[in-house]
């Protein structure tokens, strides 16, 4: 299993649609009838979409939304809704929606949707495995490579940097090499990249 799909709908037997529709196309289905249900699930470290009912007894979908924005879910949502407006729309879409359907939605859009939307959410993963790579590769620098690092990347060269901390330029060089190592980083761009990703320009050194 390498993705799952989430159907939360309090309509059962729309719910059991979907997942029908969903299972027939190969894909993993998981639902819940509630929204509280699908909140307190431990989710499993894979991409995954939601396919979000708008009107619920519990939560509504943006009060949903609001949740799995509050704990940073990298979860594409698909709203479903019997009766969409514009101004429900727009809501949904300033909550991250990722599509606005209404109910019946065609059994093609739906798995458009849904395809693109695990695209996505794969994406969505690799940064963020990425970006954790990057954060460990960090803590391997000692505190005077972090500090080479600051001053490497705000573009000192190897003498101000040295008259900077207080130590040859030989002593830098090597620091600077060990940087570029532990980073897994060939070039200064690249250097740069990785530390903006990381927020390292804005950190200030003494």
């Amino acid at each position: 299993m390498e993705h799952i799909v989430y159907v939360v709908d309090d309509d059962h037997s729309v719910r059991q649609s979907i997942v029908r529709l969903l299972n027939s196309a190969g894909y993993s289905a998981i639902e819940f009838e509630s929204a509280d249900s699908f909140l307190a699930y431990p989710f499993p470290d894979l991409p995954g979409c939601v396919i979000l009912d708008m009107k619920m007894p519990d939560k509504d979908g943006l009060e949903v939304a609001d949740v799995l924005n509050t704990r940073d879910t990298e979860m594409p949502i698909i709203f479903l809704t019997g009766y969409g407006t514009i101004p429900m729309s727009v809501q949904a879409m300033k909550a991250g929606a990722y599509e606005f359907l209404t109910k019946p939605v065609k059994a093609e859009e739906l798995l458009r949707a849904v395809e693109n939307a695990l695209t996505l959410a794969s994406d969505n993963a690799d940064e963020l495995r990425e970006y954790h790579n990057l954060k460990q590769r960090h803590k391997t620098l000692t505190p005077r490579e972090q500090e080479v690092l600051a001053l490497t990347i705000k573009g000192l060269l190897n003498k101000q940097i040295a008259a900077e901390l207080g130590v040859s330029e030989i002593t830098v060089k090597v620091h600077r090499r060990r940087v570029m190592d532990k980073m897994q980083v060939r070039s200064l761009a690249d250097l740069v990249r990785h530390a903006e990703r990381l927020n390292l320009n804005k950190v200030k050194t003494s």
